[in-house]
């Protein structure tokens, strides 16, 4: 039996180390190496996996599409199969598993010489051209010459991050055989926010509660790093809702995030507090009297939004202001115009159609033969290692399945 793969990534990697003896198997990989994604992740450590893993961790037409995968290669399983090729991991106290070594290089390396030792033929720099059918047979075209094969996994990806070798590639193959492909769009990334009251607090980083409205009504609410930059919002936080804020934005949605960038105080304790000061410190300036809760960038940024003089003297306020000055510092409101865009997102939701993949094998129900698994199909995972865990699953299915005879 001959296997091809379409795509080193994680997915395509296990798949191919997952197969059963006796059967051939090619990677078709576009780049000049496999595994690119897998050695940026992370910042390079490489966020492997989660101990704690669900469907709830996951977004897409279908999130249940992966309760199977996730249940027959869970964690516990996953940990047993890295020891048994020599891969150590560390697991941290809120789930989140990496390497021992704390490189992802070294997650690299293993794969790529576990590969050589099963004798799977790695094809760098060779871009798949075409896929046919030819009875029970795929003709695939890459770099002038056809092979034939009797199965075909597509793990090539999605458009995420182009600079590492992302594209619309495996949904084109999918798209090819009847597949339905859900419009993909960019998630794991910062957040464009409408007007340019944000570039003025460009770089300024803080714990903030954010809070995502789409249509006017709450949809998500996380607490996590904030970081203000020239064309919006970044930081762990904003990642967080991203998946979420770029689906709306993707259908047509109003998205507004909501920022309490005092998120250790309660709006009446922030009203009790300015209260306090305004009558301790009448002759104080209003910028001053904000100075001594908030960073300067911030400040500026408040007063111009509320339109009040920074020179004011506080002792001037009445209460009905300082309610809306509290009131603002909890829940500061953003319009969200666009995500930063595929170059600088970690993954993409959207994708094949799960509904027409079957979950146990990750075969197509409309195809014979051929497979997806990754992040070409329609699921996403939040942010700590459940991408990854998810094209490691799929992939371990997928590979058992296929190499059935």
């Amino acid at each position: 039996m001959r296997i091809a793969i379409v795509g080193g990534g994680a997915s395509g990697l296990m798949a191919a180390l997952c197969c059963r003896e006796g059967v051939e198997v090619d990677i078709y990989e576009q780049n000049g190496e496999p595994g690119k994604k897998i050695l940026a992740s992370g910042n390079g450590r490489c966020n492997i996996s989660n101990t704690s893993l669900s469907s709830s961790d996951y977004f897409g037409e279908h999130p249940s599409f992966v309760n199977r995968a996730l249940a027959e290669f869970d964690f516990k399983r996953f940990e047993r199969f890295c020891a048994s090729i020599g891969l150590l991991l560390n697991i941290r106290d809120d789930g989140r598993v990496y390497p021992l070594s704390n490189e992802a290089k070294s997650v690299h390396e293993i794969f790529c010489s576990e590969l050589e030792r099963r004798g799977v033929r790695l094809l760098c720099g060779h871009r798949v051209e075409e896929v046919k059918k030819s009875g029970k047979n795929f003709l695939l075209k890459s770099n002038g010459s056809t092979e034939s094969y009797d199965r075909l996994l597509v793990a090539a990806g999605s458009p995420a991050a182009p600079q590492l070798g992302g594209g619309r590639g495996g949904l084109k193959i999918a798209e090819s055989f009847g597949h339905r492909i859900v419009e993909p769009y960019p998630t794991l990334v910062g957040l464009h926010l409408k007007g340019s009251l944000h570039e003025r607090m460009s770089g300024l980083k803080c714990e903030a509660k954010i809070t995502l409205y789409v249509d006017s009504k709450r949809k998500e609410e996380i607490e996590g790093d904030l970081l203000f930059t020239r064309y919006g919002i970044s930081g762990f936080g904003v990642l967080d809702i991203s998946t979420t804020a770029s689906a709306a934005l993707k259908n047509g949605r109003r998205v507004v995030a909501g920022l309490n960038i005092l998120p250790g105080f309660s709006r009446q304790a922030l009203v009790s507090q300015l209260e306090k000061i305004s009558k301790t410190l009448p002759d104080n300036s209003l910028f001053l009297t904000l100075h001594g809760i908030l960073p300067k960038r911030a400040v500026s940024a408040l007063l111009e939004y509320l339109k009040m003089d920074p020179k004011r003297a506080a002792g001037s306020l009445t209460p009905k202001e300082i309610r809306r000055i509290a009131s603002t510092i909890c829940d500061w409101r953003f319009e969200v115009e666009d995500t930063h865009g595929y170059r600088h997102a970690e993954t993409a939701g959207g994708g094949v159609a799960t509904d027409e993949v079957d979950p146990v094998t990750m075969e197509s129900k409309i195809v014979p033969g051929l497979y997806f698994s990754g992040e070409v199909l329609d699921i996403v995972g939040r942010r700590g290692g459940y991408n990854l865990h998810f094209a490691w699953a799929s992939g371990y299915l997928a590979g058992r399945s296929m190499s059935k005879s």
